[in-house]
């Protein structure tokens, strides 16, 4: 298996070509075609390939070593790439509402038959590259290959609207004489709704939101299995990257040595790190037990 940051480059090179090439097949027909819904689904497709560049730049950052000035690493970056996929996506989507409703006033012509091929051939990239990008990214913790999934996610949802709307039109151009320009807006909106979600999920990253409740277990868990460690009274965790960084405080027995203490500290970090490959490091605060009345 390719490493963690060679594993997600490699999605995200594979995401650029494959939108790059979708992007400009639905952009030059949709233009030939005359289908604004179409155009639209292009647009997005485009703002695709600088979406998943942003992300491979946030991973080669994220991927870089600790130094002097950066002691948790690079991975907030990565943080940081999926907040600015986000508010690309929130962008594009507002774009494409605005040139969708722009078209609304003009003349209205049925869109050629052909315009329908890019959009089936998109739907089912995008079906692949989202499956692939979602076992990727939770893989390896990915947030900012995660949001580029469910951005892929979208592209599918909107090129369905776009056909429905390309298919609308074609069955009956004077009843759906502007159902190609509604489809636009529709995947303009869904794009918006989309980024303001994970919008919303990178700032809470970025603001040190704890791992769910089971992880807190597993982490305590595997503390405890270390003999010596008689309990864990305080537990957190914060996300850097594509991995946790723990502060632990360790009970243990108040008669040991301080050598000792610190020997038992370096084995429960050790453990936590090689049971869980999302913990980057653990932080162990050694603090006496004081009887059955600690917390476990």
């Amino acid at each position: 298996m390719l490493p963690t940051e060679k594993l997600g480059q490699r999605v995200a090179l594979i995401s650029m070509a494959v939108s790059g090439l979708l992007a400009a097949a639905k952009l030059t027909v949709g233009t030939l075609a005359g289908s604004m819904a179409v155009v639209a689904d292009g647009i997005e497709s485009a703002s695709d390939v600088l979406v998943s560049g942003v992300v491979l730049l946030g991973l080669w950052i994220a991927a870089r070593p600790p130094d002097d000035n950066h002691p948790y690493g690079h991975g907030r970056f990565e943080t940081l790439t999926g907040l600015g996929v986000s508010l690309a996506l929130t962008l594009t989507g507002a774009l494409i509402c605005w040139r969708s409703l722009g078209g609304l006033a003009g003349p209205h012509e049925a869109p050629a038959p052909w315009a329908v091929y890019p959009l089936i051939a998109s739907i089912l990239a995008k079906t692949g590259l989202s499956i692939y990008k979602f076992r990727a990214g939770r893989r390896i913790g990915s947030s900012a290959l995660i949001a580029d999934a469910w951005n892929d996610t979208v592209d599918i949802l909107s090129g369905a609207v776009a056909l429905l709307a390309v298919g609308l039109t074609l069955s009956d151009p004077l009843a759906f004489a502007t159902a190609d320009h509604w489809g636009g807006f529709a995947i303009g909106i869904i794009v918006v709704a989309l980024g303001l979600r994970l919008m919303r999920d990178a700032a809470l990253h970025l603001m040190d939101t704890m791992p769910s409740d089971r992880r807190m277990r597993l982490i305590r868990a595997s503390a405890l299995t270390i003999p010596g460690a008689l309990a864990v009274e305080k537990c957190f965790a914060r996300k850097t990257g594509l991995r946790y960084h723990v502060d632990l405080h360790l009970e243990v027995d108040p008669e040991l040595t301080v050598r000792l203490s610190h020997s038992l500290a370096e084995q429960v970090r050790n453990k936590i790190k090689e049971d869980l490959p999302w913990v980057a490091d653990v932080l162990v605060h050694v603090e006496p037990h004081e009887g059955p009345s600690a917390s476990t």
